[in-house]
């Protein structure tokens, strides 16, 4: 990883429905444009982010994607309105950032749901993309969904964590309605139902993100309004499918394949969270693109070797995107 970096602009961008996002540059503002998709959806962006990222050969974009981090309004907010919150929204931000700082072309990066809707806006505006430097790949997929939050395999590896998220749920739950019965407890604006919802939904993720147990990790998401923000968003997602056809993502990654985009892509072996077969999956129906399979890593970004492998490709496809040029 390069050393931490401030940086040298930050601002609110309004953009449609009442939403103001934060965005912030760091870098060389002459360099290669570069903008990072945090995860989630709803974990907001943060300083390691920039990080494997040169700062003499990128300009590095990060922003907080709507009801997230310092972007207005929250999603912790009882009175959230997360109807105007969908993937093709968070398309059109991207399209917003990229317009106004008068950026041509640019790299897309991002890992799990950052994965996810860099695929969606790369799939959307191919003509915009220089390259993708992607990580524990997540699609949305129906299977990938009941994999994790609805008792279909996690739940075998994980079954003392399991036992709390099935709790937390309430009685007569069965596998297959988990993140419905998730939605009607974080809908509700009573904290005391909402609240242990959101604990729970969040910190099954956190428990299960890492090859080795993280317990730092997992005491970073406890924080109430950090938790009811990312478990509303998410599961606002899940259960509208992410507002795509099942399989949308990988079918269309021959889109990338016929503009020629470079594609690298970082996959933990023992990611729980987000299993290889989908970025093996996305790696077939995009065959120009390389894949790095971690072999000690799970889900978290900040594994060392998934965070080596990122910054080794991140120098790559500068040196590539500047030969090009």
């Amino acid at each position: 990883m390069y050393p931490h970096i401030e940086p040298y602009q930050a601002f609110m961008l309004p953009v449609s429905d009442d939403q103001k996002l934060y965005v912030e540059c760091s870098g060389n503002p002459d360099g290669i444009p570069v903008i990072f998709l945090h995860g989630g959806p709803g974990g907001g962006s943060n300083p390691m982010q920039r990080r494997n990222f040169n700062p003499d050969l990128y300009q590095i974009i990060l922003f907080d994607q709507r009801g997230s981090g310092r972007s207005l309004p929250h999603a912790w907010e009882p009175e959230a309105d997360l109807s105007t919150n969908t993937t093709w929204k968070l398309v059109e931000d991207i399209e917003a950032i990229r317009l106004h700082l008068g950026i041509e072309r640019w790299v897309v990066s991002g890992g799990s749901w950052g994965s996810t809707l860099s695929l969606a806006y790369a799939e959307t505006h191919p003509e915009r993309v220089l390259a993708l430097l992607l990580r524990g790949i997540f699609t949305l997929r129906k299977e990938e969904l009941d994999w994790f939050y609805e008792g279909t395999g996690a739940h075998m590896i994980y079954a003392d964590e399991w036992e709390k998220y099935v709790a937390a749920a309430g009685p007569d739950v069965k596998p297959g309605g988990y993140i419905q019965r998730y939605h009607e407890l974080l809908s509700n604006p009573d904290p005391e139902i909402h609240g242990p919802a959101a604990l729970a939904w969040t910190t099954w993720e956190a428990a299960t993100s890492t090859l080795l147990p993280d317990e730092q990790h997992v005491d970073d998401v406890q924080d109430p309004s950090f938790a009811t923000t990312f478990a509303r968003i998410e599961n606002h997602f899940f259960i509208n499918q992410g507002w795509m056809e099942d399989g949308q993502l990988i079918d269309n990654a021959t889109i990338l394949e016929e503009h020629g985009i470079p594609g690298m892509i970082v996959q933990g072996r023992y990611d729980v969270v987000c299993p290889m077969k989908t970025a093996w999956d996305l790696h077939r129906n995009w065959p120009s693109s390389k894949l790095s399979i971690s072999k000690d890593a799970g889900h978290a970004m900040g594994e060392s070797t998934t965070m080596s492998q990122l910054t080794r490709y991140a120098d790559e496809l500068a040196e590539l995107l500047s030969q090009k040029s």
